[in-house]
């Protein structure tokens, strides 16, 4: 899954490529950590081949950039600036009842 999302999302390409480093010496301390890394890089890697463009660089933004790695993304809200939140938005938006 990873691969077929490479180059798609450069936050994306530098968290598989830190998994790659990670996992061949992984200790049991470090699994869960891994695990909770793996989650998010398939989920972002699902989103950049099948969301709009705009769901897939949120959710990339928040969990996987900059933000999430000084541990500001995790908290629901905390979107970094700058992002269309436009077509996100009216992804949650009820359409008909």
């Amino acid at each position: 899954e990873l691969d077929l999302a490479a180059g798609a999302d450069r936050r994306l390409d530098e968290a598989a490529a830190a998994l790659r480093r990670a996992l061949p010496g992984a200790d049991e301390p470090a699994a869960r950590r891994l695990a909770g890394l793996i989650a998010t890089a398939l989920q972002g890697a699902l989103l950049v081949r099948h969301a709009p463009p705009a769901v897939a660089d949120a959710f990339c933004a928040s969990r996987l950039g900059p933000a999430a790695a000084g541990g500001g993304g995790y908290a629901f809200g905390t979107l970094p600036g700058g992002l269309d939140l436009d077509p996100v938005l009216d992804r949650a938006r009820v359409t008909s009842l």
